[in-house]
């Protein structure tokens, strides 16, 4: 290993709490082509264990440290080149550990555009700043007159220029811009001003025409809503500290470099010079600086909040391979209906009318209850977009209506969201040739309910609507994020190898779309695999990618029993030792509670399998394939509450958690519009984060606490002591200058600690849904 190696092999470590080694063996594998999924799962003792959240953050910081010494090599090189370098520069160089650092190191060395300070140096000034720094008892323009000449014909015009030279040279010290820096993270707040004359068109954005936080405190969602702002050209942001006391002390910081404690005219004219540094150069420099890391701090927030919905609603419980009715519902162009099997097959398409404006509720009936008894449906799902509850009603009226022996599915509403960008996808439209877009939507539905997973995988999930500002984020990370996510999620659950379908193949490690496709072809043309090894028979999939993907596909019924299970097929032999040592066969092993009992897992280990694989055979022996999603269950709607006029405050609901963000957690409660609980409503003590409480398809027990129609805007809580705030004291705000309304207070007509006061946070949160 080379030391550069070596170094960032212990910087990683440190932050994932993990040892150099373990580091070191990881970057190995992934840069050999093993993939996250696989070296989490079937590499820990190579590893020591790591997960598979520590293993993404150590290959995004591997590529970010490894640019970082690449960026560290060539700002070498072109300082050497230069004639430049010096020990103490090396050692600055080599201890800087971000690349804003290295950048600051670097600054006076770059090569410039031509400057004020070049054409001052140019006519001969640089003498002149030297003279006033070495011979501060006599004054500047003492000095000033011997350097005037044509170019430079005044005194003014003499220091003006050495002025220039001085604050180029303060704003290339690595030094000074650090402290600088961690100053202003320090101290300055981020405020905002609206535009005059914009308050109408960006009354949306009303919390924030007189906004101040400070820049280390300001909460994610609202750094985003203020850049969204400033975007619109709604408000200005400022990020500075405070005027009276905050833009002295780094005026202060400045002279200080200067060593301007003296009360001379040399000093005098350095204090002055430092404060116009300050106003025309480091001011900038550093808003520019703070903004930016405000930006990716808002950025990377954002994110992780978007990746944890996902990941939830990727994991959610399926409901089964059950024949499934899926209705996807409209009012003037009718409730499009889809029934698909048990292994999601598309059997029969229709359209009902029992809307206005044809209300053929009869003929609805009559369709519904055809297909129910046709295809022995035992699920039907209804989408939750337009028409969703009085599809909901029909729905229930026909199941009562259902003939003698047939017996009545379950009924449940599902999110449809991202199903319409499904429908008109270039996948859907090979899948479904010939099925009208409005249909295709119906079948998304339904499968949905049947497997979250392998239908949610067809749709980018940008488009699934569980993020906060997603696209107002850096859509590279983001989309690098959900990527890992779904891999994750999907390698975690595993997949069926004769029934997956190509984008879902796509996501299971070591494949891709191109592999996937070639899997399916291969199974169109030869039928159902018969065993994992046969994967090997399909073009393009060679020993790496089946080294990769074959652990996490699944056979089942196949002539292998270990085909069903996570265990890889390189520790088969590991496995049959394990049956063997057991005297019995091995299908009477698999899926036995019990059964390995009497074994030690360490009279097992080898020198390729370790006792983490031995233990992992254990498990899977006992349970094999096993699911980690959660048992299936969904939230029951309230009879008569179909519309938010219908709601009133107190009433007690049930709901489905939709999306959760920094500030709280959206849920469904039956009314085409998601309501709040606002992060000081989920519990009865204080919550920091509302992933601690809720997730993504939980489903609740809320109270309304507020409701206002004209904005679509629903309050609730989940609290039990009546919904009293749990804000801790410093969470509240203190006062601050937003015309004289304390930081976080609530809108108008609003009490901030009343019952269920949504405050501030709901006008910047709730959005349409």
């Amino acid at each position: 290993m080379t030391q550069t190696a070596a170094h960032i092999a212990r910087v990683i470590a440190q932050e994932i709490a993990a040892s150099p080694a373990q580091v070191a063996a990881a970057a190995t594998l992934l840069d050999e082509g093993a993939t996250v999924p696989f070296v989490a799962r079937y590499r820990k003792e190579v590893t020591g264990g790591l997960d598979d959240t520590q293993l993404r953050t150590l290959a995004e910081r591997l590529a970010y440290l490894r640019e970082l010494e690449a960026r560290r090599e060539a700002i070498l090189k072109s300082i050497r080149e230069q004639g430049k370098l010096t020990d103490d520069l090396t050692r600055a160089i080599a201890q800087a550990e971000t690349k804003a650092g290295l950048e600051d190191i670097y600054l006076p060395f770059k090569p410039k555009r031509r400057t004020k300070a070049m054409i001052a140096r140019e006519n001969g000034l640089e003498p002149l700043l030297r003279a006033i720094m070495d011979q501060r008892a006599v004054a500047p323009e003492t000095h000033a007159e011997a350097y005037l000449t044509e170019a430079v014909p005044t005194v003014k015009d003499a220091l003006t220029g050495a002025r220039d030279i001085l604050t180029e040279e303060l704003s290339e010290r690595a030094d000074l811009l650090g402290k600088l820096r961690d100053f202003m993270r320090r101290e300055a707040f981020v405020v905002s001003k609206v535009i005059e004359g914009k308050e109408a068109a960006g009354a949306k954005f009303a919390d924030y025409f007189d906004q101040r936080e400070k820049w280390a405190d300001i909460p994610s969602h609202r750094a985003l809503a203020i850049l969204r702002a400033a975007k619109e050209e709604i408000v200005t942001i400022e990020v500075a500290p405070e005027a009276e006391t905050g833009v002295p002390q780094a005026i202060a910081m400045i002279a200080a470099s200067l060593g301007t404690a003296g009360d001379t005219p040399g000093d005098r004219w350095l204090r002055a010079a430092a404060d116009w540094a300050w106003r025309v150069k480091f001011s900038l420099t550093l808003y520019i600086d703070l903004l930016g890391e405000l930006r990716q701090r808002a950025h990377e927030a954002a994110i992780t909040v978007f990746s944890r919905n996902l990941k939830d609603l990727l994991l959610a419980a399926p409901a089964g391979a059950k024949a499934t009715l899926g209705l996807d519902p409209g009012i003037r162009t009718g409730v499009k209906c889809a029934v698909v099997d048990k292994t999601g097959k598309l059997l029969e398409t229709a359209t009902i009318y029992p809307f206005q404006p044809r209300m053929d509720v009869r003929g609805a009936e009559a369709t519904l209850i055809q297909l129910i008894a046709k295809h022995g449906v035992e699920l039907v799902a209804i989408g939750n977009g337009t028409a969703s509850r009085e599809t909901e009603k029909l729905v229930g009226d026909t199941l009562r209506l259902l003939p003698q022996g047939v017996k009545a599915p379950t009924r449940v509403v599902v999110s449809e969201a991202g199903a319409s960008v499904y429908s008109a996808s270039e996948l859907a439209a090979r899948e479904f040739p010939g099925l009208d877009v409005s249909l295709r939507g119906a079948v998304s539905i339904a499968r949905r309910l049947q497997d979250p997973l392998a239908e949610l995988v067809k749709i980018t999930p940008q488009s699934i609507g569980v993020g906060q500002y997603q696209h107002d984020v850096d859509q590279r990370s983001l989309s690098r994020a959900l990527d890992a996510v779904v891999e994750d999620a999907v390698n975690a659950v595993g997949v069926d190898l004769n029934t997956a379908s190509a984008p879902l193949l796509a996501q299971v490690a070591g494949l891709g779309p191109s592999l996937a496709e070639s899997i399916v072809l291969y199974r169109e043309e030869h039928g159902s695999f018969p065993s994992r090894k046969t994967l090997l028979k399909v073009s393009g999939l060679g020993p790496k990618a089946f080294e990769q993907c074959a652990g996490f596909l699944r056979i089942r019924d196949g002539a292998e029993p270990l085909d069903a299970s996570s265990v890889h097929p390189e520790a088969y032999e590991v496995a049959r030792r394990i049956v063997s040592a057991c005297g019995r066969d091995l299908r009477q092993i698999v899926g036995t509670a019990g059964a390995l009992n009497a074994l030690r897992a360490e009279d097992f280990v080898t020198g390729s399998f370790g006792l983490p694989t031995v233990r992992d055979i254990f498990r899977e022996l006992e349970k094999p394939g096993r699911d980690p999603r959660p048992e299936f269950k969904t939230a029951k709607f309230s009879e008569g509450v179909e519309e938010i006029k219908d709601l009133k405050p107190g009433m007690r609901l049930e709901g489905t958690v939709t999306n959760v963000a920094a500030f709280g957690a959206f849920v469904d409660i039956g009314v085409h519009q998601d309501g709040l609980v606002h992060v000081s409503q989920l519990a009865d003590r204080f919550v920091k984060d509302p992933h601690e409480v809720v997730k993504a398809g939980d489903v609740v027990q809320v109270r309304v606490t507020e409701v206002d129609i004209a904005r679509k805007r629903i309050g609730l809580t989940m609290r039990k002591d009546g919904g009293a705030s749990q804000e801790k004291p410093a969470d509240r705000g203190q006062p601050s200058r937003q015309g004289g309304k304390p930081k976080g207070a609530a809108p108008k007509g609003t009490k901030p600690d009343a019952p269920g006061g949504l405050g501030a946070a709901l006008l910047e949160a709730m959005k349409k849904r």
